[in-house]
């Protein structure tokens, strides 16, 4: 067991505390898990936790609190809730008499690995795999760096206890997620999702960065030979992870990064990956790095330990962390220069859109700010077409500023450094889901590739009706070149046309939410016309 005392103990506020498990390893973090039941081990060695019946984030339960400064800096109401500093006192009672008189789990890390850009952060539970899973999925401090190491910001996660008197307090469940920018302190309480803590850190490096000019973005990143850096942004479902694993590029990071004066870098030092229905051929990095160190979520095994990927019966978002050491073939030091390509991913389930086109940068705000993929037919009851999804920056539920700002620090970034923007369609061609079939990931891998070699830009270009879309003729690696145009791969073109059209106005529609926010962000020209 570790014997080291994290700096500034009795400043933690907490009350007659047993033994503090200061930045186990991780044998000794699987060592506790097994012995306080909190975790079975699989075949691979891998610990295997369930976190409730909090299987994904509760956005419902996440707030701010409401004091200045940073009540002008925070764009309020969406996904952005105000909490009453009066009720945040009461909470963080609840939350320091839940973890007083217990045996503690001390977790130091950074978020972010540029030395110009990084946070230090505390992570205090009482659960072993919530400390595993921070281990995980942030950057691991050396002896050295932990002898002087002082937080920035401190997470407390009372999992065990819940806000009883939220019906009083006026707020939506007992469960509580909020974040105190002036204290530098979250509480979290009532679930025991982890991955609460990973995106609380996203959220509040979304909050900090931008102020100092700094971009922060939820997307994965990875690097060629020749140090060409390439970003993928996209909503869950559009290949995010998958894309920009590659064996031929070092991987930076699959989610969460920064762009600062010095380039490109990661803010975690982990992998956090869906596993329903993972199959070892299709994504054979994933696969392989779930081996031990490693930590599952709500996966189901026999006795023995076997995993049933395919078994979703306690949740389809079944999850795996990993330190990105697991991953062979990835940046040391995760982070890399400025990037040459960025590429906006999206799942279009109405099968008419490209899978390539290149993007000016008027239609790269546009896109950025309008964060499109689809939902398919038949994920909830009476959705018997796709359904249309925006999020802003493609990851609007963790930014606690304004879109535009994150937009307007791309805007800057894509000018200074002449940046290449694309929109790739990794969904439907032929027809709508039910319809048509999904992309051939190899023409999506071939669209990538001449994305990262530069072949695609000198290809001749065709424009697409009403969205006025770049669309290359003709890409190396494409089977049957007709594809890349998608209007050839209906069989109705006048219906093509009509879908076309639909989800036009869709666009249109959400994109009226940037109205009033000036000229400096009149995009919509940049959009499809009608």
């Amino acid at each position: 067991m570790s014997t080291k005392t994290p700096n500034g103990l009795d400043k933690l506020g907490l009350k007659n505390i047993g033994d503090v498990y200061y930045n186990l390893s991780y044998d000794e973090l699987q060592a506790h898990e097994v012995n306080n039941g909190e975790c079975k081990i699989s075949t691979s060695g891998t610990a295997m936790c369930d976190t409730g019946i909090f299987t994904g984030r509760s956005p419902k339960d996440k707030y701010f609190v409401n004091q200045a400064p940073s009540n002008k800096n925070i764009a309020w109401g969406g996904v952005n809730t105000k909490i009453d500093k009066k009720i945040y006192d009461e909470l963080l009672d609840i939350t320091l008499t839940q973890l007083s008189g217990k045996n503690i789990y001390v977790t130091d890390v950074y978020a972010g690995a540029s030395d110009a850009s990084k946070r230090s952060v505390r992570f205090i539970s009482e659960v072993a795999w919530q400390a595993h899973f921070v281990k995980n999925m942030f950057i691991r401090p050396n002896e050295e760096e932990l002898e002087s190491f002082k937080p920035d910001f401190t997470v407390y996660n009372a999992c065990k206890t819940s806000n009883q008197k939220y019906k009083k307090h006026g707020l939506n469940s007992d469960v509580y997620v909020v974040f105190n920018v002036e204290d530098n302190m979250a509480i979290i309480g009532g679930t025991w999702y982890g991955g609460e803590m990973k995106k609380g850190i996203f959220s509040m490096m979304n909050y900090w960065l931008p102020l100092e000019g700094k971009l922060s973005m939820h997307c994965s990143a990875n690097v060629g030979k020749d140090e060409d850096v390439c970003l993928f942004f996209g909503l869950s479902g559009t290949g995010k992870t998958t894309l920009s694993t590659d064996p031929n590029r070092a991987l930076i990071g699959d989610d969460e990064h920064g762009w600062d004066e010095y380039g490109v870098f990661n803010f975690e030092g982990g992998c956090y990956a869906k596993v329903i229905n993972l199959d070892p051929k299709s994504e054979p990095e994933i696969f392989g790095a779930i081996v031990k160190n490693a930590l599952l979520e709500n996966v189901v095994s026999d006795a023995v330990g076997n995993i049933d990927y395919s078994n979703g019966s306690k949740t389809e978002n079944t999850r795996v962390s990993y330190p990105i050491e697991h991953i062979k073939n990835h940046k040391k030091d995760l982070q890399a220069g400025h990037p040459n390509n960025i590429i906006f991913l999206t799942a279009d389930a109405f099968g008419v859109l490209p899978p390539v086109s290149k993007l000016s940068k008027e239609q790269a705000m546009y896109y950025f700010l309008s964060g499109y993929t689809a939902k398919v037919a038949g994920t909830e009851r009476g959705i018997t077409e796709p359904v249309a999804t925006f999020s802003a920056c493609f990851g609007e539920a963790f930014l606690p500023l304004h879109p535009t700002e994150y937009a307007k620090l791309l805007g800057k970034k894509i000018d200074k450094h002449g940046v290449n923007v694309y929109l790739v369609n990794t969904g439907w061609t032929g027809g709508p889901y039910g319809i048509g079939k999904r992309m051939s990931i190899k023409d999506t891998r071939a669209c990538i590739n001449g994305i990262l070699n530069g072949s695609i830009n000198s290809a001749k270009f065709e424009t697409l009706d009403i969205f006025n879309l770049a669309i290359p003729k003709k890409l190396e690696g494409v089977k049957d070149n007709t594809v890349l145009n998608p209007k050839n791969t209906w069989s109705d073109k006048s219906e093509y046309d009509k879908m076309l059209a639909k989800l036009a106005l869709m666009f249109q529609k959400n994109f009226h939410r940037y109205d009033d926010n000036g000229g400096e962000f009149d995009y919509a020209s940049a959009g499809p016309q009608l």
